[in-house]
């Protein structure tokens, strides 16, 4: 739990950020602090995160085998046991069932939406998601990078990842 105290006090002292300036494609990476998905997104090849002007999100972009960007439908994966066994997550079978997976996954279109929240007494821009209990909280870093912290409704635990504003390929 100090892992997670550490970097959520990193994460309060961060600047809030508006919707509006998330617009775009944005590459992401885990920031490791005890929680369970620490290392499970990078090892399915999670790309990050692209929000659309209209304030809609792909919430999880993955590579696809041939290289292209596959948005993935959270609803589709069960929580609760991507939570209990969190461990299988970070194997290599884990991950070639999942690459074969994804076109069983892929969402049909936008599966969060961008809108602000107040999380640590500040308001700021949040994700949430359409059919999952999830809210990614975002603080600005500086002016191409954010700083997330994933919440899931009845978990005390924090999943925490920086996102990088890129160009769309």
């Amino acid at each position: 739990m100090r892992e997670q105290h550490s970097v959520l006090e990193a994460f309060r002292r961060r600047s809030p950020v508006h919707p509006r300036e998330l617009v775009g494609l944005w590459k992401g990476r885990g920031i490791p602090a005890g929680h369970p998905f620490d290392g499970v997104l990078e090892n399915f090849g999670w790309f990050g995160k692209r929000f659309t002007p209209d304030m809609r999100a792909d919430a999880l972009l993955f590579w696809s085998g041939d290289r292209r960007l596959v948005a993935i439908d959270p609803a589709r994966i069960p929580l609760g046991l991507a939570l209990r066994f969190h461990n299988v997550g970070r194997t290599r079978a884990a991950r070639n069932l999942f690459s074969y997976l994804q076109r069983r996954l892929r969402a049909k279109g936008p599966v969060a939406s961008l809108t602000t929240m107040v999380f640590g007494g500040v308001e700021s821009a949040a994700m949430v998601y359409d059919d999952q209990p999830i809210v990614d909280h975002f603080r600005r870093i500086d002016n191409r990078s954010i700083m997330g912290a994933m919440t899931i409704k009845g978990d005390g635990r924090i999943y925490f990842f920086e996102l990088e504003q890129v160009d769309e390929p």
